[in-house]
């Protein structure tokens, strides 16, 4: 797979001398235009080269692949195999032609080999290190222009990384079409506006993984080398190689010297296998000692670097050692930036050469590659090696100095971290090993033991500063230790802890360098979101916010796209706790774009941005979306541990239980869930939002009393007070109280509280709780509707229809903006009562679509005859609730007499006739008809008459 015989030209046309035969002096290289031969032992893969064939038709085609993954072989082999009908251009793509003169000269010239005549007005660029833009505008005019489609291939395209060259591509290929089709082959994703071509469907991407052996493309590998190991050796070669095409070759090559290959594949993990016979005598062996001493030192590293490989062999000769093994193919590739790595089979059988011939060596090795990497400021990269070595002590002070704890909670590193971290020997004495423990705990939410670590973490003396052993200083150390309390208060549920790790950090902080603090913005982030997080649970909303939103505004950096999305996230539900439905809906979507944009794992997302489109689809009577948005935030990131999503989680979920038409099983989820994390202090929304959801289960139950006495236990408020006792008159005063506060919830609690005392016959306490409510403005429309509709039930009460219309009209423009449904479904059949025969117009709104008239069907038939109906789902004589909102204001006689006309389908014409009107008249009163009825044509204006019983 990975041997290139010599270059041929393409089968379709004849190759031919290269114009003038030079480009800027320098002779031009006919082979860069030859097509690959393909070896006989080449597998064809036509789940690919289909694929080539599908997306020729484009005008472009990625292969995109590391090295040895069998790309230009592909595109040779598919070329061969299935000859297009139209001209074909290859060009092997070098380093020079990142000069864009240099790189347009060889791309024209390529086209003239390959037997497509360009006339000379196109020209040639005059310069290598610059191309005139009319050059590329008379070449794209001319391909534009023809009548056959041309196929351009360039090779090994990641060489040419100048920017402007891509430019120029890009805008060659837009202005060229439909001639030109462009096959791309790269390591890299070249610079071209990919993500457009994506959008249009007008490229081909097949990557890395495409390129990977599949086990039958194995087993037709094994077989082209007259090796029969049957299926499972094909499955062993493909695990062990991960489908790496060079890999699974080599691998082939050195089974065909076996006589027993399936033995081979067993004996694979060994040392002394029969491959590492080969590569350590083929490879190894052929080399000079220096060679072998850097490739077998440099073999504990995942990649290497000159400088890096001059520390492990004490000498200087890194550059000259590595540079040569690339060129020569020998195991060794670059990588980019001066780094290179090894074959991954040739570097494992390496360090089992090196254990067996110099015991002891690798521990050594690892402790000078661990300080070298973090002295380069490649941390991560570091403690692997220290970890090896078995310097516990050096890893854990170096990860503390460094201000990397924040890597452990977010960014692509934190698992890495944590499985390095999680083998620290249990001894390992100092505070850095205790406070990376603790970090560990709290990582996998484990806060009485991450509590335990922290306490164990005190102050360390303070040590020699001449001392070179001294890492890390004070500052970080008492930074890393206020970070983690922050930490420790989020999860436990304390905002006294987190205040106080918060105010320690700043002070940390101000003796710790600022280009120190730049490196770890992730740092800075985690804890703003930490502690708003902390403030949010203790219910301090506005506390909470500013924290939040100073997190979201600077989190730039690695590692801060998680602390963002969290902070968007809990925002969000700020938002909802306040009643703002429609800006925490787009805050939710803001953090839920976050995410997305930059590829976080579902089930690292904070189930707080997945509570928040729950809670509103609810109050919109969505019931179906809101219980896929829960099971969506039960998955995410610490959904049970986190204390502001669990409580979230356990509030909704008894809500969506008795929307749902089940208040014994809502009543049974409120009284599960303990609002309160381990350790923790209470939280007041929480509490209060599971004491509403219990009493809304009672009263749903027809137990007026049991809804109050819930009330009474978990929001403060008295139990089952009585008219008649001095004990009503404190609950009295708890629920104005409560209906002043500034909380929401607490609000809301003297709304359900007003509730269950209409329900038990004492409405006069329920006024006296509600008006605060019902007047001024409406900083909460949610609770805002439910305290008008609630005032309204008790006017009805009270034989008042004239207050009832006022207060459900004002309830009806409240709730319209944000489309709150819900209340009106949990007002109760007295509604429709109150209302038949006197509609309130212009409220269509209240009807959703099919799904949500499920759902409040099921919400109404168990919930004790909760809304009801909505208009066009069912008589007013069968249901009664929400529906009879939607009745519109009386018809006069003469708008009624045209309405029976046109439900006769009569025409307008007609119907002036019958009444003796004019047609204009006639038209004047169907219009005012379809106001009335919320109606835009005139048979939706019949249909809604008849079920509200007008014809």
């Amino acid at each position: 797979m990975g041997e290139t015989a010599a270059p041929r030209s393409t089968p379709r046309t004849a190759a031919r001398e290269p114009r003038g035969g030079r480009a800027f002096g320098v002779p031009v290289l006919p082979t860069r235009f030859a097509v690959p031969s393909v070896p006989h032992t080449f597998v064809r893969r036509p789940r690919l080269t289909q694929r080539l064939a599908d997306g020729v038709d484009r005008p472009l085609v990625l292969v995109n692949g590391p090295a040895g993954a069998g790309k230009t072989l592909l595109v040779a082999d598919w070329l061969a195999r299935d000859p297009l009908p139209w001209p074909v251009a290859w060009l092997t793509t070098e380093a020079d032609d990142n000069a864009p003169g240099m790189f347009w000269a060889y791309v024209l010239e390529a086209l003239r080999h390959h037997g497509l005549p360009l006339p000379d007005d196109v020209g040639t660029p005059a310069r290598a290190e610059e191309v005139d833009h009319a050059l590329l505008v008379r070449f794209a005019a001319h391909l534009s222009g023809l009548r056959d489609p041309v196929l351009l291939v360039l090779d090994e395209f990641d060489r040419v990384s100048a920017p402007v060259i891509a430019e120029q591509l890009a805008f060659v290929l837009q202005h060229s079409r439909p001639a030109l089709h462009l096959v791309l082959i790269s390591r890299t994703e070249p610079l071209l506006p990919l993500h457009r071509y994506r959008a249009g469907d007008e490229m081909v991407d097949i990557r890395g993984a495409d390129l990977a052996f599949n086990q039958d493309e194995t087993a037709a590998l094994l077989d082209r080398h007259g090796l029969d190991g049957g299926p499972e050796a094909a499955r062993l070669l493909t695990e062990r190689t991960e489908g790496w095409a060079a890999g699974v070759r080599l691998c082939a090559l050195a089974m065909d010297e076996t006589d027993d290959p399936a033995r081979f594949l067993k004996e694979f993990e060994a040392g002394r296998s029969t491959v590492a016979d080969y590569l350590l005598g083929e490879v190894l062996a052929t080399q000079p000692f220096e060679t072998q001493d850097l490739l077998l030192r440099t073999s504990i590293l995942e990649q290497t670097h000159p400088d890096l490989a001059n520390a492990l062999t004490g000498r200087e000769d890194g550059a000259a050692i590595l540079a040569s093994l690339e060129r020569a193919n020998a195991f060794v590739t670059a990588v980019g930036h001066s780094w290179y790595r090894h074959h991954p089979l040739f570097a494992e059988i390496l360090r089992v050469h090196l254990r067996s011939g110099q015991p002891g060596l690798e521990r050594e090795l690892h402790r000078t590659a661990a300080r070298w990497l973090s002295g380069a400021g490649q941390l991560v990269s570091a403690l692997p090696h220290a970890a090896a070595a078995g310097d516990w002590e050096y890893a854990a002070a170096r990860f503390v100095g460094d201000l990397a704890v924040g890597g452990l909670f977010t960014g692509l590193d934190a698992d890495r971290l944590g499985e390095v971290f999680a083998a620290m020997a249990p001894g390992t004495p100092g505070p850095a090993p205790e406070l990376v423990r603790a970090a560990l705990a709290f990582a996998r939410y484990d806060v009485t033991g991450g509590l335990d670590r922290l306490r164990a973490a005190e102050e360390p003396p303070a040590r020699d500063p001449h001392d070179p052993e001294n890492v890390p200083e004070l500052p970080p150390v008492r930074l890393t230790r206020a970070f983690l309390r922050v930490v420790a208060g989020r999860l436990a549920g304390s905002a006294a802890m987190a205040e106080a790790g918060a105010a320690d950090a700043a002070a940390a902080a101000r003796h710790v360098p600022p280009e120190h603090l730049a490196r770890h913005p992730e740092l800075d982030a985690l804890l703003l979101t930490g502690l708003g997080a902390a403030r949010l649970w203790a219910g301090h909303l506005d506390a909470a916010a500013e924290a939040l939103r100073t997190a979201a505004d600077s989190c730039e950096g690695p590692g801060t796209a998680s602390p963002r999305h969290e902070a968007l996230a809990r925002l969000a539900l700020i938002d909802l706790l306040q009643g703002r439905l429609g800006r925490a809906e787009a805050r939710a979507r803001e953090a839920a774009a976050e995410a997305t944009r930059n590829g976080l794992l579902p089930a690292h997302c904070s189930g707080a941005a997945d509570l928040v489109p729950a809670a509103v689809a609810l109050e919109r009577d969505d019931l179906a979306a809101a219980g896929a948005a829960l099971d969506r935030a039960a998955e995410s990131a610490g959904a049970h541990d986190d204390p502001v999503v669990a409580a979230g989680l356990a509030v909704l979920r008894a809500r969506l239980l008795l929307a749902g038409g089940d208040p014994t099983g809502s009543l049974a989820q409120s009284a599960a869930a303990v609002a309160r994390p381990p350790a923790g202090e209470p939280s007041p929304w929480a509490d209060a939002h599971l004491a509403l959801a219990a009493s809304a289960a009672h009263l749903a139950l027809g137990d007026p009393k049991a809804a109050l006495a819930a009330l009474g236990a978990r929001a403060g408020l008295p139990a089952v007070p009585t008219a008649d006792t001095a004990g009503a008159k404190d609950a009295d005063a708890a629920a104005v109280a409560a209906a002043r506060a500034g909380a929401p919830w607490a609000a809301e609690c003297a709304v359900a509280a007003a509730r269950a005392w209409i329900a038990g016959g004492e409405s006069a306490r329920a006024i006296e709780v509600l008006d605060p409510l019902t007047t001024g403005g409406a900083a909460c429309p949610a609770v805002t509707v439910r305290a008008l509709l609630a005032r309204a039930e008790a006017a009805d009460g009270s034989g008042d229809p004239a207050a009832v219309r006022r207060l459900v009209i004002r309830a009806l423009g409240l709730a319209r903006p944000e489309r709150l449904r819900r209340p009106f479904l949990d007002a109760g059949p007295w509604l429709r009562r109150a209302l038949h025969g006197r509609p309130v117009p212009g409220h269509d709104w209240l009807t959703p679509g099919p799904a949500g008239a499920r759902a409040g069907g099921a919400s109404r038939a168990g919930a004790g005859g909760g809304a009801g109906a909505r208009p066009g789902a069912a008589r007013p004589a069968e249901s009664g609730g929400a529906g009879a909102v939607l009745i519109v204001e009386p018809l006069s006689e003469r708008e009624h007499d045209v309405l029976a006309c046109a439900a006769q389908l009569l025409s307008t014409e007609e119907i002036a006739a019958e009444l003796s009107l004019s047609v204009n008249t006639v038209k004047t009163h169907l219009k005012s008809i379809y106001r009335k009825l919320s109606a835009n044509r005139r048979g939706e204006a019949v249909r809604r008459a008849r079920e509200l019983e007008l014809l």
